[in-house]
């Protein structure tokens, strides 16, 4: 078995279909089961959750409403979850209907995934249901799904990014399950831990299909609702969600990794971001040196490098970190599965990754090596 590595920002994305770039609606939803409106008791949700193995939780809410923040999250999780439909929605109709790109020869090969799929998708959706009902319970009102493009054209790379943004998943709930404990309301916790397990065993199944070891780390990198939210704006169609501004998160300016099929070793990286209108402010000095590259990898400190050879052209920056793979500089085994990368306007250090994210100018830029 040998080692696939894959370098993503998840910026600047095309399309999924191999035989159109027409957004992903769900209005356009092949199963035809009214996703994301199913009500309680319906033959559409039996059918689901059928589809799903499973059941949405029946017991009862926590009696009184969560802390602010926590409904934050809730909304963060739904609007992933939609997202997380969408995908796994059109990937499964580009296996079936054998697009250009998707299709899988071997018989016994192809019936075990699309059986594993169809399972996933119906998870994603009661996973979306469970966290759009808690919502309406309490604050009646529910997120609303947008249109989505995809990065990837053919059934290999749909995994590999599949497997990337349960990653940025994983560690994010990390973040909501802290959060829920800070804010009391750990009435919360079980459900998302619930959720965690699950993807992980998703993403077990992704690694393998991509000839990867099964579990990437001992301790799964962090991140925190303002990277995962970021990130998932590079799906969205612009203009196209109903309600995107009620979530309430910070969404920062992209940042592209631009080196690719990076290797197991510490390099120099290179990277580039596309500067807002305005003035810039004067902490960051004409040639950038007052920015860093911070990584968030593991459970480790976040490492932070100087900003090298930095070059304007137009309102594009392009400019080179050091990537100090499994490096005594950094303290540990740095490196390994997934890397989160962020533009700061601080040298640190950081305690966390919720301070490189209160830092955080571009980003999230998303390095896989495993």
């Amino acid at each position: 078995m040998h080692s696939t590595i894959v370098s993503s920002s998840l910026i600047g994305l095309s399309c999924l279909s191999g035989v159109s770039c027409a957004p992903f609606s769900f209005g356009n939803n092949p199963l035809h089961n009214g996703f994301p409106t199913v009500a309680a008791g319906s033959p559409q949700l039996a059918a689901i959750e059928t589809q799903a193995h499973g059941s949405l939780p029946n017991a009862p809410p926590p009696a009184t409403a969560p802390n602010a923040d926590s409904l934050r999250s809730l909304r963060l999780i739904a609007f992933n979850e939609l997202f997380e439909v969408a995908f796994f929605t059109e990937l499964l109709s580009n296996i079936t209907n054998h697009v250009d790109g998707y299709e899988i020869h071997d018989q016994g090969s192809r019936d075990y995934i699309i059986k594993a799929l169809t399972a996933v998708q119906a998870q994603e959706e009661l996973h979306a249901l469970n966290a759009n009902n808690a919502l309406n319970h309490f604050t009646n009102t529910v997120i609303q799904p947008c249109q989505y493009n995809f990065p990837v054209s053919n059934f290999q790379d749909a995994i590999a990014l599949a497997s990337t943004f349960t990653d940025v998943v994983l560690g994010t709930l990390q973040d909501v399950q802290n959060l829920f404990g800070v804010d009391g309301d750990s009435g919360l916790i079980r459900g998302v831990g619930s959720v965690i397990g699950q993807e992980g065993e998703q993403n077990g199944f992704y690694r393998q299909i991509l000839e990867k070891i099964p579990s990437a780390l001992p301790f799964l990198t962090t991140s925190t609702r303002e990277f995962a939210f970021s990130a998932l704006q590079g799906f969205v169609v612009p203009g196209s969600c109903g309600n995107l501004g009620a979530i309430g998160l910070q969404i920062f300016e992209p940042l592209s990794v631009d080196t690719k099929k990076i290797q197991p070793h510490s390099q120099t990286l290179k990277f580039s971001v596309t500067l807002p209108s305005g003035p810039q402010p004067d902490s960051w000095k004409s040639d950038y040196s007052g920015l860093s590259l911070t990584y968030i990898n593991q459970q480790n400190l976040p490492v932070v490098e100087k900003i090298q050879n930095a070059k304007k052209n137009g309102n594009t920056v392009t400019f080179e970190a050091l990537f100090p793979f499994d490096d005594a500089t950094s303290g540990a085994l740095f490196g390994n599965g997934l890397t989160i990368a962020a533009v700061t306007n601080s040298s640190g250090p950081f305690a966390s990754a919720g301070l490189v994210a209160k830092a955080t100018v571009f980003g999230p830029g998303l390095i896989e090596i495993n």
